[in-house]
């Protein structure tokens, strides 16, 4: 951006098998992921020593120091900055807002600095090298393996019932690690066929999440309700539920619906990219 913002745009995981377990824990996963049209936002400036302020409807509770993941990216990439972050989305809510955030500071940094990021994304976490595509890709193994894809926008309503989930129970939580991978998908994003293959294609984390937070079942019950909806899932380890829609009239519809029933909520009419 112009004035130096950088956007973190919301990930979202239009589906997301778990096919194994390595030796060292880390699970083995098949996913294709798209990005909103909205997100947090980040900015960075060369400064004498290492500070973050953090600003936004969500800023409660970042740490704000050291154990923040755009803190870890800047440290990365080996220059001393003054970052800004803006929280927009909600966190722990299965849309990589950390791992997007620190994708988003390191591309703030390269045009800052005028160099590419020279490790490997992946040092600073199993989202963010997906995150540093930031457009479609199918995404495997535990995140390194990441292949952009060609798809046409998909409008979607994203639905945050008001409540954190944490990846690493939710893991423990599952009882089947072992499951199938992605189908082959016809490409092309918001068409019918495509649409349709989502459709047939799971969040192998959903029960594990639903059986810790079930008002997680509620959102997605609330999404299927809405006419028009095309597919109804869990993104990544929640608690965000998505409901893919054939237009974004159609999707800003049922957002409103949703946010008047539930205004608790966190519910926004999005474009995936």
């Amino acid at each position: 951006m112009s004035d130096g913002w950088v956007l973190a745009p919301a990930k979202v995981n239009l589906t997301l098998h778990v096919t194994g377990q390595r030796d060292d824990g880390y699970h083995v996963l098949d996913s294709l992921v798209m990005f909103a049209d909205i997100g947090d936002r980040v900015r960075v400036t060369p400064a004498p020593q290492m500070g973050l302020t953090i600003s936004g409807a969500f800023a409660g509770n970042i740490p704000d120091d050291a154990r923040n993941l755009c803190w870890k990216a800047a440290e990365a990439f080996g220059e001393t900055v003054q970052i800004e972050l803006e929280k927009n989305l909600p966190a722990e809510a299965g849309i990589g807002g950390g791992s997007s955030d620190a994708a988003a500071v390191l591309r703030a940094m390269e045009a800052t600095f005028g160099r590419a990021f020279e490790r490997d994304p992946i040092v600073l976490g199993a989202d963010v090298p997906v995150c540093c595509v930031a457009h479609a890709a199918r995404m495997q193994g535990i995140g390194e393996h990441v292949l952009p894809l060609s798809m046409k926008p998909i409008a979607a309503v994203l639905v945050n019932p008001g409540v954190a989930v944490s990846t690493p129970e939710v893991f423990r939580a599952m009882t089947h690690r072992n499951n199938p991978p992605m189908t082959d998908w016809p490409e092309g994003g918001g068409t019918p066929e495509a649409l349709g293959w989502i459709a047939l294609q799971r969040n192998d984390m959903e029960a594990a999440a639903i059986a810790r937070q079930p008002v997680i079942a509620v959102a997605l019950a609330e999404i299927q309700r809405r006419a028009d909806v095309k597919v109804s899932r869990m993104s990544g380890s929640g608690a965000t539920c998505f409901g893919l829609f054939p237009n974004y009239a159609a999707a800003c519809n049922a957002a409103t619906v949703l946010a008047e029933k539930h205004p608790g909520w966190w519910v926004r009419a999005v474009t995936l990219q």
